[in-house]
């Protein structure tokens, strides 16, 4: 039960860190100090699409279910979790990159405009 339980929190984390990364940028417009911790989150998030690699927290949290008598599974939490969510399809390489620029760019979008209200 135990194991479940810390699965489940690692499931949390890792989507409170995707929304972070995709979102935190909005955070920064208002809290300029928050950029520190912002991007090198984000500069991981979009490494982690272009590169088609596996966050760590994704075999932390497969582990955990597997010690709690649950199962695993073998794609990224993003294809696991989140596409399923807004794409019917699998999580092809094009997707992720995809996914990747999207990062990108919904970042660039918050810190000019927060680079702008700070500079105005």
């Amino acid at each position: 039960m135990i194991f479940g339980l810390l699965a489940d929190a690692v499931l949390l984390l890792h989507l409170g860190f995707i929304l972070f990364v995709v979102c935190g940028g909005f955070l920064v417009w208002r809290h300029a100090r928050l950029a520190w911790l912002h991007l090198p989150a984000a500069t991981w998030g979009a490494l982690i699409e272009f590169g088609g690699w596996i966050c760590p927290l994704t075999p932390l949290e497969n582990r955990l279910r597997l010690l709690g008598g649950g199962e695993g599974y073998a794609e990224s939490f993003v294809a696991h979790y989140l596409i399923p969510l807004i794409y019917p399809a699998t999580l092809t390489r094009e997707l992720q990159i995809g996914l990747g620029l999207g990062v990108v760019a919904i970042n660039l979008v918050a810190y000019m405009l927060a680079w702008r209200t700070r500079r105005a």
